[in-house]
């Protein structure tokens, strides 16, 4: 059956852009006659807040959708991410990365081939990594892409690939061959963070049941790698469905770091649900 999902991170309040994807996942979902979840993915516990996450069910419910219960919160399934770490581990598909942001972001300029080089920085000599442990520094698990292709072998590699029913930003369209060395070594969890966005989507995608992926094209790039990850773990991919992001009168996109004004605002301000739905074509 068709299975989609919205997956907010309870960062702050929800704006227009927000109700954009969620109407428009919500809708094809309807359209489909499937299965429409909320998954609420807060794994950062430094920025997510209950009273976003209850906000954000608030201002859903009152633009008119219903949803699957019960909701995903994933800070509740953490050790079933680690697993998927962990797992990955005893295949020898991670190493350790003691490297900071910064130490990333200055080797940048000094990769030869630029900076997806630099993101894929490899392994420390073993008797570095042994001081840095016995030191207490903190890490990053990160996937080895050179050891994943090496697993795989490079038929299977090259066959890498997922179907685009929307539009990426380029207008990406139809089977399209997954890239993950555009993303690098992508860090899958830290030492005090046991899980990353990449293992928890995935993950729950495939418990989930979750055929169709519909979301902003924003996370267009994000797909290549989790197409790997899908792949290392036997799990399905699913159809993907990138859409163009909503923008304001100035043409820019809404988002919670530019303080876009929140759909709470504005139903504070008079606005009806129906008239907002109208607004964003639903």
């Amino acid at each position: 059956m068709f299975a989609t999902r919205f997956a907010p991170s309870p960062t702050g309040r929800l704006h227009r852009g927000h109700a954009f994807s969620a109407l428009t996942a919500w809708t094809a979902a309807r359209a489909a006659g499937g299965r429409f979840l909320l998954r609420i993915e807060d794994i950062d516990p430094t920025r997510c807040r209950p009273e976003f996450e209850a906000a954000i069910l608030d201002d859903l419910a009152w633009l008119g959708l219903d949803w699957e219960q019960p909701v995903r919160r994933q800070s509740d399934h953490l050790t079933d991410y680690a697993g998927v770490v962990d797992m990955l581990d005893r295949r020898g598909l991670l190493y350790r990365c003691f490297r900071t942001r910064k130490d990333i972001l200055d080797a940048i300029g000094d990769a030869p081939h630029g900076p997806a080089e630099a993101a894929r920085p490899g392994p420390h000599p073993a008797d570095e990594e042994a001081a840095f442990l016995a030191g207490g520094r903190p890490f990053a698990w990160r996937l080895s892409l050179d050891r994943a292709r090496d697993l795989m072998g490079a038929r299977a590699w090259d066959g890498l690939a997922f179907v685009e029913e929307g539009r990426g930003p380029e207008g990406e369209r139809g089977l399209i061959r997954a890239r993950p060395e555009t993303a690098g070594d992508v860090v899958l969890a830290r030492k005090d963070a046991g899980t990353a966005y990449h293992v928890a989507v995935t993950h729950d995608d495939a418990l989930q049941g979750v055929t169709h992926v519909i979301r902003g094209q924003d996370l267009f790039e994000a797909t290549h790698v989790q197409v790997l990850i899908q792949t290392l773990m036997g799990w399905p991919t699913p159809v993907y469905r990138h859409h163009p992001l909503a923008v304001g009168e100035d043409g820019r996109r809404y988002a919670k770091r530019d303080r876009s004004v929140t759909l709470g605002e504005l139903r504070a301000a008079g606005l009806s649900p129906e008239t907002l739905r109208a607004e964003l074509g639903f």
